[in-house]
């Protein structure tokens, strides 16, 4: 057994070393666009293809080309259709157990040959059939949901995959009829191996069957609509390490190569000119904020449209670029952001050929109270921790004085653009922390496969509440912990789901603060009474009569009316009917929260 792991690993390193692209691969290329180019390609990766290989020397293929290490890199077979990027598969088949030729049994059960160009097209014809640049190891339940469709977007899906691949009619633009959808990490691997097919065979392409997907000519070689989606797919999701290792393995074994991974930029070369695309994407709609902390605001919207496809949402936070996510994406959550500030927020679309949409509607929230006092009270984003590494392990840091032990964690595994913490049956624990605690706020996501569940707060050894983790980041806050003196903050994970923290805040306790949580200027300002009573809010403080404006939120970050020269008259506020709940009162001197019964 060693010896044969000694030479698979030898072999691996082989493909490593020796697999690159020849020098001189792509010379009678160079220059070359349109429809020349991709003839000039055709020639050059049918020289060299091995014709001697057969349909069943693909199980032998599959031990170099399709092979995980990259994501969870355990050497088992990587199936573009249960692989979850992120976390563990809900399944795995180790190279050469669970072959199978047929599509029989549940997912989970065999993997066997999917061609992406379905062989049905050309007749299994030689050597279509046994060609492993676009013969993928699959599942054979999911490869049979798949069948014969054409690959495109999913409107709403009557099939879906444990990975999140799925079957239903198509929202590509231009067709109508059922299509296939694999998860937008492997949406580039799919368009990159049917550019490969259409360029390999494009003199065999007037014999085959189109399958509503490809053209009888030898240029384009694809109908509009599926090239369309395809090189959408292509920008959407750039060429990975996977794609270039299993580029290099079929090249050891069949003779020849991919050059749409070997050189991305062949697309637009190729199809580019003669697709373009120049309609804008729509605007995002119902752009709302929720679940204000003191440094975060979450956004949600509804999707942009666009006659290829979304592939991003520019985030602009008062004007000012902030964040770029995923086209697929309708929901974000925007950190590091300042307490008691109110922001406005705005989304600009983009499709695949860089087209942008107009601006979304203005949304605007208000950050909560933030930490009040010194001594004590204070944030952990876990920026400062200074590994970045996948493993499950004990790791301890000092930030703001406070040091941190997190046993059993990993921290790759962000819920927004900066650190968090994934913990698996372990806890967060704090050094001794002066100042008490009134409240503690901690953002928390599922993204791994398992259970949704909940997280033990324990405060110098007192359970004090739970915060849920779901599979949506969520932003909670236990109040009313209201624990004076030295504390220490102990967050602890009983289960193996491996929920994700991230913005961990607390504000302080004194048995001697009012519920006014007062906040001081050059003069003091109290709010009374606090629970408000009669809709009428009073504020005592000196030059009242100087506040030039009062603005009221609800915890959503909503703004619910504005005031100008709230005090000129009297000191009182007219709340005018608000429904019971918590507010936050904001002028130009103070800011605090009340509540209306």
């Amino acid at each position: 057994m060693k010896r044969i792991l000694s030479f698979f690993l030898l072999s691996l390193a082989l493909i490593n070393a020796l697999a690159q692209i020849p020098a001189g691969y792509y010379n009678n290329a160079t220059g070359l666009s349109s429809a020349a180019l991709k003839t000039a390609l055709s020639q050059i990766i049918t020289n060299g293809h091995s014709l001697n290989i057969t349909y069943n020397d693909l199980w032998s293929a599959y031990q170099t080309t399709d092979r995980d290490y990259d994501y969870d890199n355990d050497g088992t077979i990587l199936d573009i259709y249960s692989e979850f990027p992120v976390g563990p598969d809900n399944y795995n088949y180790p190279y050469g157990t669970s072959q199978c030729s047929g599509t029989s049994g549940p997912e989970g059960h065999c993997y066997n040959r999917e061609h992406i160009i379905p062989q049905s097209f050309f007749n299994q014809g030689l050597p279509m059939r046994s060609d492993a640049h676009f013969v993928r190891a699959t599942d054979g339940k999911v490869n049979g949901e798949r069948g014969d469709l054409p690959f495109g977007k999913v409107a709403t899906a009557n099939y879906t995959s444990q990975n999140g691949s799925k079957r239903g009619l198509s929202a590509s633009a231009g067709y109508s009829n059922t299509v296939f959808e694999p998860i937008d990490e492997f949406k580039g691997d799919v368009a990159r191996m049917i550019f490969y097919f259409v360029t390999r065979y494009e003199n065999k392409m007037v014999e085959f069957s189109t399958g509503d997907m490809l053209a009888k000519n030898t240029y384009p070689s694809l109908q509009d609509w599926e090239l369309t989606q395809l090189m959408a797919w292509h920008i959407q999701d750039p060429v990975s390490a996977a794609e270039i290792r299993r580029n290099n393995a079929t090249y050891i074994f069949q003779g020849n190569r991919n050059p749409f991974i070997d050189h991305p930029e062949y697309v637009m070369q190729i199809w580019g000119a003669q697709t373009p695309d120049t309609e804008n994407p729509t605007a995002a709609t119902n752009l709302a904020t929720s679940n204000p902390t003191s440094n975060s605001i979450d956004l949600t919207w509804t999707a942009a449209t666009d006659n290829v496809g979304v592939v991003s949402y520019s985030v602009y936070v008062n004007g000012i670029l902030k964040t770029t996510i995923s086209g697929t994406s309708t929901s974000t959550t925007i950190t590091g952001l300042s307490p008691l500030t109110t922001y406005n927020f705005y989304l600009i679309a983009k499709d695949a050929f860089n087209n942008s949409s107009p601006q979304s509607n203005v949304a605007s929230g208000v950050t909560l109270d933030g930490p009040v006092g010194t001594g004590g009270c204070g944030t952990e984003n876990f920026n400062t921790i200074t590994d970045n590494d996948s493993s499950y392990s004990e790791r301890i840091w000092t930030n703001n004085g406070i040091t941190w032990k997190a046993t059993n964690t990993k921290v790759d595994q962000p819920i927004g653009t900066t650190k968090a913490i994934t913990i698996r049956t372990g806890e967060l624990t704090s050094s001794s922390i002066a100042g008490g605690i009134k409240s503690l706020t901690l953002t928390t996501k599922r993204i791994f496969s398992g259970s949704n569940g909940s997280l033990n707060v324990l405060i110098n050894g007192t359970n004090v509440g739970t915060i849920p983790y779901t599979t949506t980041a969520t932003t909670t806050t236990i109040d009313n912990i209201n624990i004076s003196g030295d504390i220490i903050i102990k967050i602890t994970s009983t289960t193996g789901n491996r929920p994700t923290m991230d913005d961990l805040s607390w504000t302080c306790y004194n048995e001697s603060l009012s519920t006014s949580e007062v906040k001081k200027d050059k003069s003091q300002f109290t709010i009374y009474p606090n629970p408000v009573k009669n809709n009428e809010l009073f504020v005592k403080g000196e030059n009242l009569n100087k506040i030039s404006k009062a603005e009221i939120y609800d915890l959503s970050g909503k703004m619910i009316e504005v005031i100008t020269n709230p005090f000129k008259n009297s000191n009182k506020i007219n709340l005018k009917g608000l429904v019971k709940g918590t507010y936050i009162l904001k002028t130009d001197h103070f800011s605090t929260k009340f509540i209306v019964e």
